[in-house]
């Protein structure tokens, strides 16, 4: 009789997952470059979407932004928050989804990370560290 394999654990999001993700990040800042989404907040800003992760059956995107220089992230995210129905209901429109993923908002924290990890490499005593023999 034939031994019957469990499934892989799954180690991270799946293809589809990412492409979907990729093609709502797209069209989102298609659309914040094309000031389709009419909000004074978002007219005066210069947005960027580095990452959106969907949730594994693709109904929850979770959608990092970054305002240029880091300035008044709030209310960005409260803006993009505002206008949500209507950012979703054209990216269901082009996807051609059966289901248009629930949008959140959040602030992409990469690059302070990024910036602390430097930081902490070029501290004194990292550097003590890593020079020793």
């Amino acid at each position: 009789m034939p031994s019957k394999s469990k499934p892989m654990p799954s180690k991270g999001p799946s293809q589809r997952m990412l492409r979907v993700g990729e093609l709502i990040r797209h069209k989102l800042s298609e659309m914040l470059a094309r000031g389709d989404v009419h909000d004074d907040v978002l007219a005066s800003h210069v947005i960027t979407i580095p990452e959106v992760r969907l949730s594994p059956d693709l109904k929850l995107a979770t959608v990092y932004v970054m305002p240029l220089g880091g300035n008044d992230v709030k209310p960005v995210i409260e803006a993009l928050a505002r206008n949500k129905k209507y950012i979703r209901a054209e990216i269901a429109h082009t996807l051609n989804l059966r289901y248009a993923p629930d949008l959140r908002f959040r602030e992409d924290e990469t690059f302070e990370e990024a910036t602390r990890i430097d930081r902490l490499l070029d501290s004194d005593r990292v550097r003590q560290d890593t020079q020793k023999k």
